[in-house]
């Protein structure tokens, strides 16, 4: 049941990734647009640590909270880049004020020079194991 749950997140966290992918074909947005685009990047990072908990449980691994699901991939190098996922989950606050564009701003050039990426290689490495 475990192995079924993660693979059926991960298409939708699939779905979500691509909706990501093509915010970023953009070089540049207008600020309604990096509002969905910094709305795009919090659901698709919500989609990502739960698909990787759920993949997580199903190898045998006790995780509960996005930290520890964070912690324990990294510890078993299937994510190359904890820190970079961390600082992602630390900045979400920082993501709920996209109505003042200066944070706007610093988000979206999280998402698209460190954050995509993250997910990007997550994605890949859950796509090698279906």
């Amino acid at each position: 049941m475990l192995d079924i749950r993660w693979k059926q997140r991960y298409e939708n966290f699939s779905l979500a990734f691509s909706q990501l992918a093509e915010f970023l074909e953009q070089e540049t947005l207008n600020k309604f647009e990096a509002q969905g685009l910094i709305q795009c990047f919090e659901y698709t990072f919500e989609l990502g640590w739960k698909t990787l908990k759920d993949y997580l449980e199903s190898e045998g691994f006790d995780v509960k909270t996005p930290r520890s699901t964070i912690q324990t991939a990294f510890q078993a190098e299937f994510i190359p880049d904890g820190h970079v996922w961390i600082d992602m989950l630390e900045k979400r606050n920082l993501m709920a004020h996209t109505y003042n564009e200066r944070f706007a701003a610093i988000a979206e050039q999280l998402i698209r020079n460190e954050y995509y990426t993250a997910l990007k290689n997550l994605h890949a490495a859950l796509r090698d194991r279906i």
